[in-house]
C-alpha cells in the first residue's frame, strides 16, 4: 500500500507542478488516455485533449496554483481510490486573489507503472449562491 501511497502522491506533485507551470497540457499528462473528468456545473469530459482543454481554460481565468492534500485512499489491484481536500488559487485579471477551497474523489489506474487519475470528481466547499 506504501508503493500506491507514494505514486498517488507524485501523481498529485506533478499534477500541482503543472498547474504552477500553467501548463495545461502537463496536466492533461497526469491522466490516462481514456480519462474522465467530472467538473461542478458541466458536462464530463473525457480524453486528455478534452480535459487539457479544460484545464487551460481554467488557467485564462487565473488559477495559479492547486494544492492537493489526500485525506484516505483504498486500493483494489490496478486501481485506487483517493478522497482529498484541495485549494485553489485563483488570480483573475485586474481583481483580487480569490482561494477556492474544495473536495475531490479521484479514482487512479496503475498505467504501465505508473498512477494516473482515470476518474475526476471535485467540488468547491463554498455555499451555492
Amino acid at each position: 500500500m506504501e508503493e500506491i501511497r507514494a505514486g498517488i502522491a507524485m501523481g498529485n506533485e506533478n499534477f500541482m507542478a503543472a498547474v504552477q507551470r500553467g501548463d495545461a497540457a502537463g496536466v492533461a499528462a497526469c491522466y490516462t488516455r481514456d480519462a474522465q473528468v467530472l467538473p461542478p456545473n458541466g458536462l464530463p469530459l473525457t480524453g486528455t485533449e478534452n480535459i487539457a482543454a479544460f484545464f487551460q481554460g481554467m488557467m485564462n481565468i487565473g488559477v495559479k496554483d492547486a494544492k492537493l492534500e489526500s485525506q484516505h485512499i483504498e486500493s483494489q489491484g490496478d486501481l485506487a481510490v483517493e478522497v482529498g481536500q484541495y485549494t485553489l488559487t485563483i488570480q483573475p485579471e485586474g481583481a483580487p486573489v480569490i482561494t477556492d477551497v474544495g473536495k475531490y474523489v479521484v479514482v487512479w489506474k496503475n498505467d504501465e507503472g505508473t498512477w494516473k487519475l482515470h476518474i475526476d470528481i471535485f467540488n468547491t466547499n463554498a455555499p451555492a449562491q
